[in-house]
């Protein structure tokens, strides 16, 4: 079975996508949604990287939720940057040692770092040994540097085992 659906989440997920965006559940649309959701995962499954799991999925969730509060109370203090004195705001780059090495971490990270209003993940180095940062209100350095592997990089850390 594995060997004719690969990855049968992707083609569940395929087959109920193709089936929405053409608005129509006749045999024709579900036989043509089932050819695609088994030959698109069987034409890439060579091209996927394995990844590593979640190790601690209450933490992940923890993460989840205090990701969405620092959106929030990011969004209004960005506001009252953007909308007080102009000469308040001091925009700055920053490099980011980073202390995880797997893709799905490091991805995790500069996407948090990203979502979170303020600041952009700009770069990995290609050593990965480095995450390029613009911040927009950058007052100390090495405390924006702390922050971020306190409240963003060790979590990730835990919930992957890395």
């Amino acid at each position: 079975m594995k060997r004719i659906l690969p990855f049968p989440y992707l083609s569940m997920i395929l087959l109920a996508v193709w089936l929405l965006m053409n608005n129509s559940i006749s045999a024709g649309n579900i036989l043509l949604g089932l050819i695609f959701a088994v030959l698109i995962p069987l034409g890439t499954a060579s091209m996927r990287k394995t990844q590593p799991t979640l190790k601690k999925p209450l933490t992940a969730a923890r993460y989840l939720l205090m990701l969405m509060g620092d959106i929030i109370v990011s969004n209004v203090e960005v506001a009252i940057q953007v909308l007080g004195p102009v000469r308040k705001i001091t925009p700055g780059f920053i490099a980011i040692p980073l202390d995880i090495t797997l893709d799905l971490p490091i991805t995790l990270l500069a996407s948090s770092i990203s979502l979170t209003p303020g600041t952009v993940s700009l770069e990995v180095s290609e050593d990965r040994q480095w995450l390029y940062v613009h911040v927009l209100n950058l007052t100390n350095e090495a405390d924006t540097i702390a922050r971020i592997k306190q409240r963003y990089e060790s979590p990730l850390k835990e919930i992957f085992g890395c």
